[in-house]
């Protein structure tokens, strides 16, 4: 059976939890639809992220992006949603996404999202 899109997030253990460390993804071939004219964007999406407990799998991302080859939407909507979904799937430490959508129009348009675990505090003081 061939290989389809998914946007299902498959994780693993982190293999070194008590340890800070930088896991980056670059993804040159992004595509979605633009919601006003139908023509499609194309971006190249950068994923850095400091895992907790569990990183995601490396297939199950690229099945992710994937699928939003049919989808319209903004620029700003994509890149936010795709974080959104990348910490509700493995709560990461910290984690940025960059969404760079190449130029349309005249104007290049670069997307910075980030998320950064709150640490848990004292109560009183």
């Amino acid at each position: 059976m061939p290989t389809r899109p998914s946007k299902k997030l498959d994780t693993f253990a982190n293999p070194r939890p008590g340890r800070d460390y930088t896991i980056a993804f670059d993804c040159p071939e992004f595509t979605c639809v633009c919601p006003m004219t139908g023509q499609p964007d194309f971006a190249t999406i950068r994923i850095r992220y400091v895992p907790d407990l569990v990183c995601v799998e490396l297939k199950s991302l690229k099945l992710y992006l994937w699928s939003y080859r049919q989808e319209g939407a903004f620029h700003e909507a994509v890149t936010n949603r795709i974080l959104d979904d990348l910490v509700a799937a493995i709560h990461p430490r910290r984690i940025e996404v960059v969404g760079d959508f190449a130029v349309r129009g005249g104007i290049r348009t670069v997307v910075t999202a980030t998320h950064e675990k709150k640490a848990k505090g004292k109560i009183g003081v």
